[in-house]
């Protein structure tokens, strides 16, 4: 995933508050009496409004008191009990447990995210989310992070202390929802080591330099497909919980997970930070829940709980198309590679700065930014390949973030339409953006191309941007010089 791929061992110490705001309100509506009003208004696309029951999950002061607090520690090992039985994953020791206040929370993420390795990383992502113009060149990633989760955490499990932490400013029985979540990773983590098994899919392909591989840029893909792995399980044990009492599950309740992701991109009115958000960190920060609640349901409908538990931890899905559409990873399917170039040749006069893949949810973000949800809809299913290199200039270090980026789709059209659609960023995205063919400029409105193919060059404040589509394969190059694109060219298109 582009940019955020690295940030997920910080988001996975948590759980969006609103998700549970939401779930809370749905299953109260769903739960109601038939006979009486029981839907929350909805505005015209049919989301629910804001104002739909309180469940707020940040009540005012006083916190919890000594005796809720030990009421709620009791209630561990039972809710532990829930999860391992709904889940199928045994409980092999005692999980550990601590009642943490919200600046414990808060300097606990800060701590992780001001390590030499992740400042590093989010330095690079951010400047790379910003040239795609995925967020506002003016954002500070780093500060919205703290923001957004210090507003949204519900709870975490940390897997290196072993530790389960309940919030000291949430009333408890708000908060046994959420720990069948997290104690769900405690069992993962029991069974399967969580940290370790998601490094697997977290190599820092900054670090190689030039030697990437294929492989590589495929298992970049990994530690997001994994994530959603991981919450979508625990999503799915949240709602059992909640339906518990019911006698039904998330399988015999769709309306309660339909209603929940109708809500998920919306907020809520305690929410003000992920309302604000650009589109793409939104849907970057509910993307395991949202998106591996439904892989995980398609897994349970066809292979019960043995194949959507233990069974996918044993043979994981390797990318977000096979989270996105379940079936692909179902039916087995198997994407080929997209060939890399030599990159030690063609950036001769660069340093690398970071490199990536781009998955399906990738070009759905790209596509949904600047063409809309629905074009978004109809075109991320015919992505099959994509990854990014971005450089830095060895001679002038103040230059222009390079990049390089490459996708690969099902067919001719599909690959026109989307350096179409890439085309039309420019103008959002630079200040200036003028098209040219041999040094005179070209008068052509943007807005009015559906496809494009062929080679086609933009002049813009940071350098030149060239786009090619030549049959399934779109190449990008951004702030580069003519040298260096030229080489992208013949050995991308290189048959």
């Amino acid at each position: 995933m582009v940019g955020l791929k690295k940030l997920y061992p910080i988001f996975r110490r948590s759980i969006c508050k609103f998700l549970v705001t939401w779930l809370l309100a749905s299953f109260a509506c769903a739960q109601a009496p038939k006979t009486k009003p029981t839907t929350p208004p909805t505005n015209p696309s049919g989301q629910l409004e804001q104002n739909a029951p309180s469940t707020s999950l940040e009540p005012a002061e006083p916190k919890i008191s000594a005796k809720e607090t030990e009421e709620l520690f009791r209630s561990v090992d039972d809710i532990l009990k829930f999860s391992s039985q709904d889940s199928g994953l045994p409980i092999k020791t005692e999980v550990k447990r601590k009642l943490a206040s919200r600046d414990e929370v808060v300097a606990y993420l800060q701590q992780h995210m001001s390590e030499d390795e992740d400042s590093q990383r989010l330095q690079r992502s951010e400047l790379v989310l910003k040239k795609f113009g995925l967020i506002p060149r003016d954002f500070d990633l780093q500060k919205y992070l703290v923001a957004i989760l210090r507003e949204q955490v519900a709870g975490y499990y940390d897997p290196k202390a072993k530790i389960v932490n309940m919030l000291d400013w949430v009333d408890t029985e708000q908060q046994k929802p959420v720990m069948a979540h997290e104690l769900t990773h405690a069992l993962q983590d029991q069974s399967f080591g969580l940290e370790e098994w998601m490094r697997a899919g977290a190599a820092d392909l900054a670090d190689k330099r030039n030697d990437v591989t294929p492989e590589d840029i495929e298992n970049d893909e990994v530690s997001t497909a994994r994530q959603a792995v991981v919450e979508g399980q625990a999503m799915v044990v949240l709602i059992d919980y909640m339906l518990e009492p019911t006698g039904q599950s998330l399988l015999e309740s769709p309306q309660i997970v339909e209603a929940l992701k109708q809500g998920m991109l919306v907020g809520t009115a305690d929410s003000p930070q992920f309302e604000g958000a650009p589109i793409y960190l939104r849907e970057a920060l509910v993307f395991p829940y949202r998106y591996g609640l439904d892989f995980e349901a398609a897994l349970l409908k066809q292979g019960g709980k043995e194949k959507a538990f233990a069974g996918v931890f044993k043979n994981p899905p390797r990318s977000t198309r096979e989270i996105m559409e379940p079936e692909t990873y179902l039916n087995g399917e198997h994407l080929k590679a997209m060939p890399l170039p030599d990159f030690d040749k063609v950036f001769k006069g660069y340093e690398l700065f970071d490199i990536g893949a781009v998955g399906e949810f990738d070009v759905a973000m790209l596509i949904d930014q600047f063409a809309g949800a629905e074009a978004s809809k109809d075109m991320y299913p015919h992505w099959r390949g994509g990854y990014y290199y971005a450089v830095k200039s060895k001679a002038d270090p103040a230059a222009p973030l390079g990049l390089m980026y490459a996708s690969r789709w099902s067919d001719p059209d599909s690959a026109a339409n989307f350096a179409a659609i890439y085309a039309k960023s420019l103008s959002e995205r630079y200040k200036r953006a003028r098209q040219v063919e041999d040094g005179k400029d070209i008068p052509v409105d943007l807005k009015a191309v559906q496809t494009l193919t062929g080679r086609h060059s933009w002049l813009t404040e940071e350098g030149a941007v060239v786009i090619i589509a030549r049959d399934d394969t779109v190449l990008v190059s951004e702030s580069l010089d003519e040298p260096a694109t030229k080489k992208l060219e013949e050995v991308v298109f290189k048959k």
